[in-house]
């Protein structure tokens, strides 16, 4: 499913090691993604993982699962997320940060080829998606604008029935792309038992995403 791909992305971000194809190389710009941590203060758990080799698999376009319909049905290719070239390889590096009832995640990718820019076009601003048991939205949100960087920032929004019952979720990703790198910014709410869901903070993720861009530009 389209949503579950981000959320992939986002797990193998907090265990890096578990994602591996080769080792890193020295003195790449990714490790400026480090740099983001000064961006949370004491009520944030901050950890960096990598660098490390990336399996290119992991930015594989979602594949549609049988029985699911897609609206406008021509921007399935865009609600399916960014790709990496066949054959290309790369290195990543993380930050994550955890408090205020949200997690965000930095990553920074850098590829042997550039990754070509996941444009939603005028049509594919707003995508749902539905079939058996599982129903959502892929929608373009605000991101910042950076001279010589491509930004596209989007909200996706699953639910689903599991043993009967409803259950949702909801991820903001924000992607940087510039040369052969990408900097990606995921934000989603905490589940915490016995607590109302905090609202994501995007001002946050996309100051982050910010920074993070500069860090690795250097």
């Amino acid at each position: 499913m389209f949503s579950s791909r981000v959320l992939v992305l986002a797990a193998c971000a907090a265990a890096l090691t578990s994602c591996t194809a080769g080792e890193p190389e020295q003195g790449a710009g990714i490790t400026g993604v480090f740099d983001v941590k000064s961006a949370f203060d004491s009520g944030f758990q901050v950890t960096t993982t990598g660098p490390t080799g990336i399996d290119p698999k992991l930015l594989a376009p979602a594949a549609i699962p049988a029985g699911v319909k897609v609206e406008p049905q021509a921007c399935a290719k865009f609600a399916a997320g960014l790709a990496i070239p066949p054959g290309a390889q790369g290195n990543m590096a993380a930050t994550t940060a955890e408090g205020k009832g949200n997690r965000f995640i930095a990553i920074a990718v850098e590829t042997s080829e550039a990754v070509p820019f996941n444009e939603p076009g005028p049509d594919c601003q707003k995508v749902a998606y539905g079939g058996p048991g599982v129903r959502g939205l892929v929608e373009v949100v605000e991101s910042p604008k950076m001279d010589g960087v491509r930004v596209l920032g989007t909200h996706r929004v699953v639910q689903t029935v599991v043993d009967g019952k409803p259950h949702s979720g909801e991820l903001f990703n924000y992607v940087a792309t510039f040369d052969n790198y990408l900097v990606i910014v995921t934000a989603n709410p905490l589940v915490i038992p016995n607590t109302p869901v905090a609202p994501v903070d995007t001002q946050k993720a996309r100051d982050v995403l910010t920074a993070a861009v500069a860090a690795v530009r250097g």
